[in-house]
């Protein structure tokens, strides 16, 4: 068996095997002689089936195989002893193998595209980049405190409506007649036509084009009792409202009692603690959307600032013959891009692991586990009566699904390792912003 290696460019080369008789035959009489011991044909004993005959019938399948094994083999540990640092998977030249004449042909040779990665540097200490910090203006504190006071306010019957009533009343569909109770926020109508629902009192009734009137669908199919199929089949558009009551939400009066039914009891005394509280909750509710911004914006960074040249020719090559027919040339050069800022950002965190000898213990995989199926309870109610059994759960888990709950924990445990590093290493300036702010960041 020859094998060399012909680098056409930096990131691109040419795996060729050369194959004589001699290297594989041994191996393919091996094949044919336990073929011919297990084999149980019509007219011959047991494990006395002729050499010849196993060789007739089944010579040319063995040998297929048997060289398909040596040559995954080969190249497999061909690519381990030159160090070679490839992306993807070798693609084989498909043109080259189907021109192969298995009846007649004693010698072979194969050919394999592979992609690689060019050495690469990158350099922690000199990045820089913004953590955002968003600031809690009072006016976001009131308005959550007036949410939260409707939330848990009384509905009372008023004489006239306005823009934040609700109407209850029997609804007319059209020139049928039909008639179904109904329950409106005026909140639910389009701002557009608002305004001949304000102002209405018992008895009264109003006349309007549903689609108008109800911009989201499924409410509209809701308030009608059907389904928006229905609805839409129906072809209804004019409607008819008689109002019969009012309600207006009273808000909740901020007093102990209100504070204790939130709180605790003795929790929280006055409007002010009331509204540290709200604060605290706002600012943790941000803290997962500047996190994650955080992570996006050193990834951005990081790529932007680390040269690498990928293979691009050879892995659009890879991913279509890879994807099964499920994606054209086409669809990859759409979305190549996208594909190969995920692979460079792999590459520099695998980079940065082994430079820096980042590993993970098992204890740590299991560990995680633990604190994702508590965290699952937790949610669902049950957290305190399931703490026992987080061991066994968590051993069911991570050994189910073929070992990929395992693989997908430990991936996860190891990227926030790595991030963790990352973010101690490059220099992170503190930046405080208005909501507003923060979404314009986002957006660009």
């Amino acid at each position: 068996m020859d094998i060399t290696l012909d680098r056409q460019k930096s990131n691109e080369a040419l795996i060729k095997i050369k194959l004589k008789e001699a290297d594989y035959q041994p191996q393919v009489s091996q094949k044919i002689k336990e073929y011919s011991r297990k084999a149980n044909i019509k007219g011959f004993r047991p494990g006395k089936v002729p050499f010849g005959l196993i060789k007739k019938m089944y010579g040319k399948s063995i040998m297929v195989d048997e060289i398909n094994r040596m040559l995954s083999s080969s190249l497999n540990d061909y690519i381990k002893e030159q160090d070679l640092k490839i992306l993807g998977d070798p693609l084989p030249n498909l043109e080259k193998s189907q021109t192969i004449d298995w009846d007649h042909q004693k010698d072979f040779e194969f050919e394999y595209n592979i992609g690689l990665v060019d050495d690469f540097k990158y350099d922690l200490d000199k990045r820089k980049v913004t953590e955002f910090n968003i600031k809690i203006a009072p006016k976001m504190v009131d308005e959550e405190l007036e949410t939260i006071r409707k939330n848990y306010g009384e509905r009372v019957a008023v004489e006239a409506s306005e823009a934040e009533d609700i109407l209850h009343g029997v609804l007319s569909e059209g020139t049928d007649g039909t008639e179904q109770e109904a329950v409106l926020p005026i909140t639910q109508v389009a701002k557009k036509e608002q305004k001949k629902f304000i102002g209405l009192k018992g008895g009264d009734t109003v006349k309007f084009n549903l689609n108008k009137a109800i911009e989201d669908e499924s409410y509209r199919a809701r308030l009608l009792g059907k389904e928006p199929s229905e609805l839409a089949e129906s072809g209804i558009s004019e409607v008819e409202l008689k109002v019969n009551e009012i309600k207006r939400i009273e808000p909740a009066t901020l007093d102990q009692a209100f504070y204790d039914q939130l709180f605790g009891e003795g929790e929280i005394k006055t409007e002010e603690e009331f509204k540290d509280k709200i604060k605290e909750y706002l600012s943790n509710s941000f803290s997962g959307d500047t996190e994650k911004f955080l992570s996006h914006s050193i990834r951005k960074e990081l790529l932007n600032t680390t040269k690498m040249d990928l293979p691009d020719e050879f892995l659009k090559k890879w991913l279509v013959a890879t994807n099964e027919g499920k994606v054209n040339q086409d669809d990859i050069e759409e979305q190549y891009q996208d594909y190969a800022d995920e692979m460079k950002w792999n590459l520099i965190l695998n980079r940065v692991a082994e430079d820096n000898d980042i590993k993970v213990e098992n204890e740590e995989v299991v560990s995680k586990a633990k604190q994702m199926i508590a965290a699952q309870f937790a949610s669902s109610g049950i957290g305190d009566q399931m703490n026992a059994q987080l061991d066994a759960f968590a051993d069911n888990y991570l050994k189910g699904n073929e070992g990929q709950n395992y693989l997908q924990v430990f991936n996860q445990v190891r990227n926030d390792k790595i991030m963790e590093f990352i973010r101690d290493k490059v220099k992170i300036v503190k930046k405080e912003v208005t909501v507003e702010q923060f979404k314009k960041e986002i957006a660009k």
